[in-house]
C-alpha cells in the first residue's frame, strides 16, 4: 500500500489550486460577463460609446467576476477532494 503525501503537501496543494483557479475565475468570469453585456446590448439595439465593447459592460463584467472567483475554485476543490477520497486518503 502506498501512501500519498503528508496533510502539510495536500494542504499547500489545495490553497495553490484554490488561488489559481481563484485569478483564472475572476479573469474568465469577466470575459464572459462582457460577453453577456455584448449580447444583451445588441438585443436590446444599445450602441456603446467609441472604444468600449458594450453598454454597461462594467456591472455585467463585476457580475462575472464574483461568479467565476466563488465558482471555478469550488469545483476545482470539489474535483481534488473526490479523487483525494478515491485514492482512500481521509479528508
Amino acid at each position: 500500500m502506498t501512501e500519498g503525501p503528508p496533510d502539510e503537501y495536500r494542504t499547500t496543494r489545495w490553497v495553490g489550486v484554490g488561488c489559481i483557479t481563484a485569478i483564472a475565475g475572476f479573469f474568465s468570469g469577466a470575459m464572459i460577463g462582457v460577453f453577456v453585456a455584448k449580447a444583451v446590448g445588441s438585443f436590446r439595439g444599445c450602441k456603446p460609446p467609441a472604444g468600449l465593447p458594450a453598454c454597461d459592460w462594467h456591472l455585467y463584467a463585476g457580475v462575472g467576476m464574483l461568479i467565476g472567483v466563488l465558482t471555478l475554485p469550488v469545483l476545482a476543490l470539489s474535483r481534488l477532494r473526490s479523487s483525494d477520497s478515491a485514492a482512500g486518503k481521509s479528508n
